[in-house]
C-alpha cells in the first residue's frame, strides 16, 4: 500500500484565487465578462469559465462595447490599460498584487534612469506585462548563463545603475545562481520579487521530493510555476506532471511505497481531490495523506457566521483594506475603517504580511466568497475592559485629542471613544476647544457606558489631583525663607498672585518695587517669571505671602554706601511743595531742598525758581539714617563757589 502525501502549500495561492473570484464574481451580477488573455494557466477553470460565457481576447480591439475586462493575474504593460481607457469599457484588474508591485518597482527605477534585468521567461505573459512598464530600458535573461553573457558583452561604456527583479515563479535555485554572476564593479540594485507563496511551494515540493519515491505534479501545462515545480521536484526523484485526474488513466505509475503530491499556483483545490480520488480507485487501497489532506479541503467549507471570533493570516496590504486567509472557501477583507481607529495610520502601518491576527465577523457573502471581518472590534472590547478597569483604579491615561463636537472634544484609547465635556476640559468657561485638537492631555475616566462602549473622561480631574498633590508636597517641604521660580497667574490692585507650581502665593505690590507703585502693571506683567521667597505661610488659610525684592537692591542701602554729608552731587526736581522741593539723588532716595535753601536770595514761591524735571546740583547737608530722611542745598553749593 503506497504512502500519499500532499505538499502543505499544493494549490491555489493567494493571487489567483483573487481572480479566478473576481470573474465569477462578476459573471454572478449577469455581466458580460471578457479576459485579457487566459485568466490562469489552468485549462479546466478557463473551459469552465467559458461554458459560462466568458470570452477571452488578446487585443484591446477585440473588446465588445457591453463587456466588463478582467486584466489576468499575471498583468499586462501599461499601454494595455491606455488602450482600455480609451476604449471605454469597465475594467476590473486581477493582476496578481506581487505582480503589480514589479511593475510599480520598474516604473520607479526607468524614470531614475536605471537599466533593468528581468529573470524569467521572456515569452511568458507575466514577464511581457513587466516588460510594458519599461520603456524598452530592458534585458529578460533565462537563467545563470544567460546573464553571465549579458555581463561579458556589456558595452564598457555602460555607467547605468542596473535593477534586478524576478519573475514572481522564477525557481529561486536558478536565481541564487544568478546572483553570482552579478560583476563586483557595476552598481546594481537587487528586489526579491520571486513570490513568498512560490518559494514556499518550491521549498515545500524539493523537501517532499527528497522523502518520495514518485512526485506527481498536477497543474497546467503552460503554468511556469508548475513547470518549475515539476524541475525541482525531478532533480531528487521520477516526477509526472498532469493537468488532471483524466491523465492519470494514460500515466502509467509505477507502483511505489512513498508518493508525493504537489500542485501549482492556478490548480483549483477540487483538481487535486479529484487526482487523490482517482488514485484511490486505481489502487484501491487507501490513501493515507500527511496532514490529513481531505480534513484540510472539508476545513475550506467551513462555515462562519456574524459575530464569530476567528484567527486570520494577512495575505496582502493595500492603502485601503487588508485581505486575510481564514483556511476556509472564504477570502476575507478588513476595510481600513475596520481595521483602526487611528485617522494617522495606514493598514501597514498597523498590520503586516504574514502575520496571525484575531478578527470578529461583520457579514458573510457565500455567493460572492467573502467576508467583511473586523480588527477594530477585537480591540475595542480589549480596550474596553482597560477602559473599566483604568476608571476602578483612577488611572491617568493619556492620548490624542481627536475631534471637537458639541458641548465637548473627543480621543480614542484602546480603541474605545472617550468624550470629554467642555466643563472636564481644564480651560476656563467659553473657551475655544479648538485649541486642544491634536494636543496629547492626560485625562481620568469618570463615566463608563457599558451598553455603547463607550466612556466619559476629565481633563480636569487629572489637573485638580495634580494641584492637590503638588499642595500636599508643598505644605510638607516649604519653609520661610525658600526660593522659587514662579509665572505670574494674575495683576490686582494690592500685588501679584504666582504659580509656583500647582499652588499660587502673592507678592504684595510693596514687595514688587523699592519705588512706590500705582498698580503691579507698572514693573510686572501676567506671564512674566519671577524669583521669589516664602515671606510667610499660613497652611490653616491656605495663604502664601512672597517676597520679591532684593535686599542688595535697596536704593537706601546703595546710598549709603555711595553718599556722605557734604557731598556734592546732581539731583532732579521730582516734586513740588510750598516749603521747598524734592530732587532725587539716586533712583529712589529723594532729597528735600528747604526753600530757605534754595537760593543766596530770598524764594518767595519755589515755583517760580524750580520746576519739575529740572536737574539741579545739590550738597548733602544732613541724613538721618534712622528716618531715612536726606536734607539737601543748593544755597550751600553757590556760597561755596562764591567763596572760591
Amino acid at each position: 500500500m503506497s504512502k500519499i502525501t500532499v505538499a502543505d502549500s499544493a494549490g491555489y495561492c493567494f493571487g489567483v484565487d483573487r481572480a479566478v473570484k473576481m470573474v465569477y464574481n462578476e459573471l454572478a451580477t449577469g455581466a458580460k465578462v471578457a479576459t485579457f488573455g487566459a485568466i490562469i494557466h489552468n485549462k479546466d477553470v478557463v473551459n469552465d469559465m467559458t461554458a459560462k460565457g466568458v470570452r477571452i481576447v488578446n487585443t484591446v480591439d477585440e473588446l465588445q462595447p457591453d463587456e466588463t475586462v478582467v486584466i489576468r493575474s499575471h498583468g499586462v504593460g501599461r499601454e494595455i490599460y491606455e488602450q482600455i481607457e480609451k476604449k471605454g469599457n469597465r475594467l476590473l484588474d486581477a493582476t496578481c498584487p506581487f505582480v503589480s508591485k514589479i511593475h510599480r518597482i520598474v516604473e520607479e527605477k526607468t524614470k531614475e534612469g536605471c537599466f533593468i534585468l528581468i529573470a524569467g521567461d521572456s515569452t511568458h505573459p507575466e514577464v511581457q506585462g513587466i516588460v510594458g512598464h519599461c520603456e524598452q530600458n530592458y534585458s529578460v535573461f533565462k537563467d545563470n548563463f544567460e546573464l553571465k553573457h549579458f555581463f561579458e558583452n556589456l558595452d564598457e561604456n555602460f555607467k547605468k545603475t542596473i535593477a534586478f527583479v524576478a519573475q514572481t515563479t522564477y525557481n529561486i535555485l536558478v536565481w541564487e545562481k544568478c546572483l553570482k554572476e552579478i560583476p563586483e564593479n557595476i552598481p546594481v540594485i537587487i528586489f526579491d520579487t520571486i513570490c513568498n507563496a512560490t518559494d514556499t511551494r518550491q521549498s515545500d515540493s524539493r523537501e517532499l521530493a527528497k522523502k518520495s519515491d514518485i512526485m506527481i505534479v498536477v497543474g497546467g501545462k503552460h503554468s511556469s510555476n508548475t513547470v518549475k515545480l515539476y524541475d525541482v521536484c525531478s532533480k531528487y526523484c521520477r516526477t509526472y506532471h498532469i493537468e488532471n485526474s483524466a491523465e492519470l488513466e494514460t500515466v502509467n505509475i509505477p507502483v511505489a511505497e512513498n508518493i508525493g503530491i504537489t500542485a501549482g499556483a492556478s490548480t483549483p483545490a477540487y483538481i487535486i481531490k479529484e487526482v487523490l480520488t482517482k488514485m484511490a480507485e486505481i489502487e484501491k487501497e487507501t490513501i493515507q495523506e500527511e496532514e490529513n489532506f481531505q480534513e484540510l479541503l472539508d476545513k475550506s467549507f467551513k462555515k462562519i457566521y456574524t459575530g464569530e471570533k476567528v484567527k486570520a493570516v494577512v495575505e496582502s496590504v493595500n492603502n485601503t483594506e487588508v485581505v486575510v486567509s481564514l483556511g476556509t472557501k472564504h477570502t476575507g477583507y478588513v476595510k481600513l475603517e475596520d481595521l483602526t481607529d487611528d485617522i494617522t495610520k495606514k493598514p501597514e502601518d498597523v498590520v503586516s504580511v504574514g502575520e496571525e491576527i484575531e478578527l470578529v465577523v461583520i457579514k458573510v457573502n457565500d455567493a460572492e466568497g467573502t467576508v467583511s471581518l473586523s480588527k477594530k472590534k477585537v480591540d475595542e472590547q480589549a480596550g474596553y475592559e482597560k477602559i473599566v478597569k483604568a476608571k476602578e483604579e483612577g488611572t491617568v491615561l493619556e492620548g490624542v485629542v481627536r475631534n471637537i463636537v458639541n458641548k465637548g472634544v473627543t480621543l480614542n484609547i484602546y480603541g474605545v471613544r472617550v468624550f470629554i465635556p467642555a466643563s472636564h476640559t481644564g480651560l476656563a468657561r467659553g473657551a475655544d476647544l479648538e485649541q486642544l485638537k491634536g494636543q496629547k492631555v492626560q485625562f481620568m475616566i469618570i463615566e463608563v457606558t457599558e451598553g455603547r462602549k463607550r466612556a466619559v473622561g476629565s481633563i480636569k480631574a487629572v489637573q485638580n489631583a495634580q494641584r492637590e498633590e503638588a499642595k500636599a508636597k508643598f505644605w510638607e517641604n516649604t519653609s520661610i525663607g525658600d526660593t522659587f521660580t514662579g509665572k505670574v497667574k494674575s495683576l490686582t490692585n494690592f500685588g501679584a498672585f504666582v504659580d509656583l507650581g500647582g499652588i499660587d502665593g502673592m507678592v504684595h505690590i510693596s514687595e514688587l518695587s523699592w519705588k512706590r507703585l500705582r498698580h503691579p502693571s507698572e514693573v510686572i506683567s501676567i506671564g512674566d517669571t519671577l524669583e521669589v521667597y516664602i515671606k510667610d505661610l499660613d497652611k490653616e488659610s491656605g495663604r502664601i505671602s512672597l517676597g520679591y525684592k532684593k535686599t542688595e537692591e535697596n536704593p537706601w542701602d546703595i546710598f549709603m554706601n555711595n553718599h556722605k554729608v557734604g557731598d556734592i552731587v546732581t539731583a532732579t526736581i521730582v516734586s513740588i511743595t510750598a516749603y521747598g522741593a524734592f530732587a532725587q539723588i539716586i533712583d529712589g532716595v529723594d532729597g528735600l531742598i528747604h526753600i530757605s535753601k534754595i537760593s543766596s536770595q530770598k524764594v518767595e514761591n519755589v515755583k517760580d525758581v524750580l520746576s519739575v524735571g529740572d536737574e539741579v546740583t545739590v550738597k548733602i547737608t544732613n541724613i538721618e539714617e534712622d528716618r531715612k530722611r536726606v536734607s539737601i542745598s543748593i544755597r550751600d553749593v553757590e556760597v561755596s563757589e562764591n567763596a572760591e
